[in-house]
């Protein structure tokens, strides 16, 4: 008698893509709000007299509560232990939580001078709001990851993970791109507002997941939850891995070379290659758009051939070239920008594509929500503490700067200058040179420093794939 193979939905090609797009949308909305504000930072400084220590405390306040508060480490453990569909659903809640803070920290009435804890108090609220934001998109993020395999291990998984990473990216240029552009056209409040919206919409589409995840569930008569608790001895086995801890070294240093980026580029921009402020996110925003093509193609490459040490390899030596790039001093040109952008994108392409679908190859499935949460905990150490290094480096390398800069909104808001014209004009002073630009040729040095370490741990993680066989740079897919 012939035996009928039972088919569950994601052995289905279309329904198994259409799940992807689902959570891949999610992440397209947390990125967005992710980067809101990185492509208004001369903006923001001008209108609200932020320094660049200020603008540093903010945008690194993506690990403050994962890494001190080990949260990320507690969302793994509720993944692992919770499932997929809980920890979806809280995750898209604590991003809209987070989302209404920051956009109070902007629209709210703050007193002049007024202070939390010794930091302005807008500074204070916005890190809260975005730190807050931060433990449920890191959260979105390892259940996406978790969904993906879940969904796709066996097959195309590199190509999905590329696919749902493409997409993720490009709303960073949604960020880049339209944040300045509402800024001008209303306020930086509204940016913000408009982010925290569309959160909304992505909470909606993790809901719709769950239907789908639990009729999978159902077909499959599995109910992983009660198969495979969560235990202590989990975590030693996954931190005892020398392999697991070189693929979480090269995410931190890699991603550290790169969001930071996102979140420093505006003011290069203005600083170094005199572009207007209102349009300082353009060429950043240029990134996504490679990642976009080449995310899935690299992810494809490493489905069918393999190669994926190698890939990471590739992805962290372009790295290098890149910021070395925006080091030099003597480069100035606008195209050298937008070139170095472009190798940017391609690098932003070749590591990730490679890196997420190597995890489960080096730790077993049942492990994989914590493998990911501990990884990302690494992740955010970087996240969190290059953008304040970042940030005090450009402020002790370009002493006066700042004072010059507050000194001449004060004078603008006493002679009644409407706020929104305010970082116009205080450019037009950099421009005329009664404001020195910001010198950032000391603060890109450290990314240079972060992309060569990469490339050092690339090799290793390949040294470590030759002697216990991880099959890092074999197919993916199983024939």
């Amino acid at each position: 008698m012939t035996e009928v193979v039972k088919r569950s939905l994601r052995d289905n090609t279309g329904v198994r893509w259409f799940v992807l797009i689902l959570v891949s949308l999610c992440m397209l909305i947390a990125y967005t709000f992710m980067e809101v504000l990185s492509p208004l930072q001369t903006l923001v400084q001008s209108t609200y007299g932020w320094s660049g220590s200020e603008w540093g405390i903010v945008t690194g306040a993506q690990g403050y509560l994962n890494v001190f508060a080990f949260m990320l480490i507690f969302a793994g453990i509720v993944l692992d232990k919770m499932g997929i569909r809980f920890t979806a659903v809280s995750s898209g809640i604590v991003m809209i939580l987070g989302a209404i803070i920051k956009y109070w920290a902007f629209a709210g009435n703050f007193e002049v001078g007024s202070e939390i804890i010794g930091i302005d108090s807008r500074v204070f609220v916005s890190a809260a709001g975005f730190a807050i934001f931060c433990v449920g998109a890191e959260g979105a993020g390892i259940t996406v990851s978790r969904i993906i395999v879940k969904w796709f291990k066996g097959r195309e998984m590199a190509l999905a993970m590329g696919t749902e990473m493409a997409l993720a990216r490009f709303g960073s240029f949604i960020a880049l791109f339209g944040a300045p552009r509402i800024a001008n056209a209303i306020d930086i409040p509204t940016s913000v507002l408009v982010g925290a919206i569309a959160l909304c919409i992505a909470l909606i589409l993790f809901i719709v997941y769950t239907v789908m995840d639990s009729r999978l569930d159902k077909q499959l008569n599995e109910d992983a939850v009660e198969e495979d608790p969560f235990q202590i001895s989990d975590l030693k086995l996954i931190i005892s891995s020398k392999g697991f801890w070189y693929i979480a070294i090269l995410c931190l240093l890699f991603y550290s070379a790169v969001f930071p980026f996102y979140k420093f580029s505006s003011g290069l921009m203005v600083n170094k290659f005199g572009v207007d402020p209102g349009t300082a996110g353009d060429i950043p925003s240029i990134l996504p758009f490679g990642t976009i093509l080449l995310t899935p193609l690299f992810g494809f490459v490493y489905d069918k051939i393999g190669k994926g040490a190698s890939i990471m390899i590739l992805g962290a030596a372009l790295l290098v070239v890149v910021h070395t790039i925006f080091y030099i001093p003597s480069l100035t040109e606008t195209w050298t920008a937008i070139f170095a952008v472009v190798l940017l994108g391609i690098a932003f392409s070749l590591v990730p594509s490679a890196m997420w679908p190597s995890v489960p190859k080096i730790i077993p499935e049942k492990q994989l929500g914590s493998a990911y949460a501990l990884i990302f905990y690494v992740q955010n150490i970087g996240l969190m503490l290059v953008p304040i290094l970042l940030g005090v480096v450009l402020d002790k390398t370009n002493p006066g700067v700042n004072e010059k800069t507050e000194a001449a909104i004060e004078s603008f808001r006493e002679s009644g200058v409407p706020a929104s014209d305010i970082a116009d004009k205080v450019q037009a002073l950099r421009v005329s040179g009664e404001i020195p630009m910001f010198d950032y040729s000391n603060t890109w040095l450290i990314f240079v420093t972060l992309t060569v370490l990469a490339v050092i741990f690339g090799f290793l993680l390949k040294a470590e794939d030759k002697r216990k066989g991880f099959g890092l740079e074999l197919p993916n897919i199983q024939k």
